[in-house]
């Protein structure tokens, strides 16, 4: 009796997940989320290889070609239900900090930890306007809407993950100032596959959280050009 395990499908016409990271320019461990979230349809060969059906890597690109050409008006509503209206930010002069409250953008679907960080900001950082969003999609309509002095990304995001929402950031030069800060569960060898995004980013790891994050929230709103608040 054959083993159901192994597929008769025709290897020569699928591909291997790096194949697929490629393709999709995303790194090898968001293509192997996306096959354990059943959005890409997965086999394995005799010898245990994964390998990724093609016709589901065509079908998941059409689909995000047409979500990408999805009418303006519908990303500006998505983008309004995600936050309100704000007013534009001043640009400050060479000895004066910037007009307005600081911003921060918090890309986290963890509700513990939105919580976490949200308890530390307003202990530690009263005059910080704290935004947050569930997901990487509705977090990079966000950014547009708020343009964040700092950006605190999760690594492992529905909808984006955050190596490739970091990287659209950086290609948009009205994000240049924002300064980015990564959250991750990953331990140091399984960011391995991030890399590329996190070159020069500032990583926190979850577990160290509530001791690391003040001392780099201190240093991206000095950077940002805000004054030092009161340590509590």
């Amino acid at each position: 009796m054959p083993n159901k395990q192994i597929q008769t499908a025709d290897e020569s016409h699928d591909c291997s997940t790096m194949e697929v990271a490629r393709m999709l320019g995303l790194a090898v461990r968001s293509v192997q989320l996306m096959v354990d979230r059943g959005e890409l349809v997965a086999w394995k060969t005799p010898g245990g290889h994964r390998r990724i059906s093609r016709s589901s890597v065509e079908a998941w690109t059409a689909q995000r070609m047409n979500g990408a050409s999805a009418s303006r008006t519908e990303r500006s509503a998505r983008a309004e239900w995600a936050a309100p209206a704000l007013p534009p930010r001043t640009k400050a002069s060479r000895n004066a900090p910037p007009s307005g409250a600081p911003r921060m953008l918090l890309i986290e679907d963890s509700v513990h930890f939105q919580n976490l960080v949200s308890l530390l900001v307003g202990q530690q950082f009263p005059s910080l306007e704290l935004h947050v969003a569930h997901d990487g999609i509705v977090g990079l309509a966000m950014c547009g809407n708020l343009l964040p002095d700092v950006l605190i990304v999760d690594i492992l995001l529905p909808g984006i993950d955050g190596a490739t929402l970091i990287t659209s950031l950086r290609s948009q030069p009205q994000f240049a100032q924002s300064k980015l800060i990564v959250v991750t569960s990953l331990s140091e060898a399984e960011r391995a596959p991030y890399a590329f995004a996190l070159e020069g980013v500032p990583v926190i790891h979850k577990p160290n959280l509530v001791r690391d994050l003040p001392g780099l929230l201190r240093e991206a709103l000095a950077e940002a050009g805000y004054p030092a608040e009161p340590l509590a």
